[in-house]
C-alpha cells in the first residue's frame, strides 16, 4: 500500500515514490557526506569544518569571492576520489540515493579531466567512470548515462578534446555534452566548435546557463551552442519572449531549487520562479545539482515545489513527466516510466 502523509485533512502522495528522471547531478557533488569523511580519513586529506560537520555549508556565489569558496570546497571533496574503487563507491551510492527518491533514470555529469591525474589519464578516467556506471545500473536497476562536461574556465581547445572523447564513447553510455562552472566568465560562443563536434556525433547539447547570469546567457546557449537542454535556465523567467521561445522549442530547463537558494541566486525558496516557468509551458526537470554541498537530494526538490510553490499532485506528476521526456532514455523506457507516473497519480 502506498504510504501517504497527512496534510490537513487531505492525504498526500509520497514524493519519494513518484517515478521521475534526474537530469542535473554533478559527479563529486553527488557524494554522501559520510563517504567524503571516510575517503578523507583514508587519504589523510584535511577537510575544513564545513565539510566535516555533515551540514550544508553557508554559501553565496553571486560574487567572485563566494564562487571561489564554493569551487574550493568542491575541489577539496574531489581530491578524495583517487582510485577506481572510490569511483565505483560514489556512483553506486549516488544510484542508491536516486532509487530511494523515486528516480528511474539518471544522467550524471562529469568532467573526466578533473580525475585523470589520479586515474591514469583522460581515457582511463572516463572508462573507469563508465564501468562504474554500468555496474551501478546493473546492481540497482536504475538507468544511468553520462553527460561529459567541459569547464568554461579552461581553454576552448580543451573542450574540443573532451567533445571528441565524448563522441568516441557514445556507444558506451555517454549521451550528452555540457559546459559548467562560472557562466559569467567568457562567452558561450567560444565553445561553439566543441558543441558542434558533440552534436555531429549524436550527443545532446546541454550547457549551463541562466543561473549566475541572466536571460542573455540562456539565449547564448540557444543561439551559439544550439542547446537541446539548459542546465538551470531559471533566469529565463525574467524574459517573457525567451520563455515563449523555450516553450515553443520544447527545450527542457534543469531547474535546481535548493541549489538556487544555497548559492544566493534567489534569497528564499519562494523566490525561485518555478510557477512562472511551469505556467509558461517551459519543460522542466528538477535536479539536486550538488547534494554534498546543498544538502537536498532529488525528492526534496519536488517537496519544495509542493510545499513552497503550491504544486498539486497532478502538477507534480506533470513535472515528473517533463523530466522523463527531457531525458535521453530510450523510448520504451520512457513509456514505462510515464505509465508508472500515471499509476502513482491514480493510486
Amino acid at each position: 500500500m502506498e504510504s501517504v502523509r497527512a496534510r490537513g485533512e487531505a492525504a498526500v502522495r509520497d514524493l519519494s515514490r513518484l517515478p521521475k528522471a534526474h537530469l542535473h547531478l554533478h559527479f563529486t557533488g553527488s557524494m554522501r557526506s559520510a563517504t567524503l569523511l571516510d575517503l578523507a580519513d583514508k587519504y589523510g586529506v584535511h577537510l575544513p569544518e564545513v565539510l566535516r560537520s555533515g551540514e550544508p555549508p553557508q554559501l553565496r556565489a553571486t560574487d567572485e569571492r563566494g564562487w571561489f569558496r564554493f569551487q574550493r570546497l568542491y575541489d577539496i571533496a574531489r581530491s578524495c576520489l583517487r582510485s577506481p574503487e572510490d569511483i565505483q563507491r560514489l556512483v553506486r551510492e549516488a544510484a542508491e540515493e536516486d532509487v530511494r527518491d523515486g528516480s528511474r533514470w539518471l544522467e550524471i555529469q562529469v568532467d573526466p579531466t578533473s580525475y585523470a591525474p589520479r586515474l591514469g589519464g583522460l581515457i582511463p578516467a572516463l572508462e573507469i567512470i563508465l564501468d562504474a556506471v554500468h555496474s551501478a545500473s546493473r546492481d540497482t536497476g536504475l538507468g544511468i548515462r553520462v553527460l561529459v562536461a567541459a569547464n568554461r574556465m579552461k581553454h576552448p581547445l580543451d573542450a574540443r578534446t573532451l567533445a571528441r572523447l565524448a563522441v568516441r564513447y557514445a556507444d558506451r553510455g555517454v549521451i550528452g555534452f555540457g559546459l559548467s562552472n562560472d557562466e559569467r566568465r567568457g562567452f558561450a560562443r567560444d565553445f561553439d566548435r566543441a558543441f558542434a563536434i558533440a552534436r555531429e556525433g549524436g550527443l545532446l547539447a546541454a550547457p549551463h546557463g541562466g543561473e549566475l547570469s541572466g536571460p542573455a546567457s540562456v539565449r547564448d546557449c540557444l543561439d551559439d551552442l544550439h542547446a537541446g537542454r539548459v542546465g538551470h535556465g531559471v533566469r529565463a523567467a525574467e524574459d517573457p519572449v525567451l520563455l515563449r521561445r523555450l516553450a515553443s522549442r520544447g527545450v527542457t530547463c534543469e531547474v535546481c531549487p535548493a541549489s538556487n537558494v544555497a548559492l544566493g541566486v534567489y534569497e528564499k525558496p519562494e523566490d525561485v520562479p518555478l510557477r512562472t516557468l511551469f505556467d509558461a509551458g517551459v519543460p522542466m526537470a528538477l535536479g539536486a545539482d550538488d547534494p554534498l554541498l546543498f544538502g537536498a537530494r532529488l525528492a526534496a526538490q519536488y517537496e519544495i515545489a509542493r510545499t513552497v510553490h503550491g504544486f498539486t499532485d497532478a502538477e507534480l506528476a506533470e513535472l515528473a513527466r517533463q523530466s522523463v521526456r527531457g531525458s535521453r532514455a530510450p523510448q520504451d523506457a520512457q513509456q514505462r516510466v510515464l505509465a508508472e507516473i500515471d499509476a502513482w497519480l491514480a493510486a
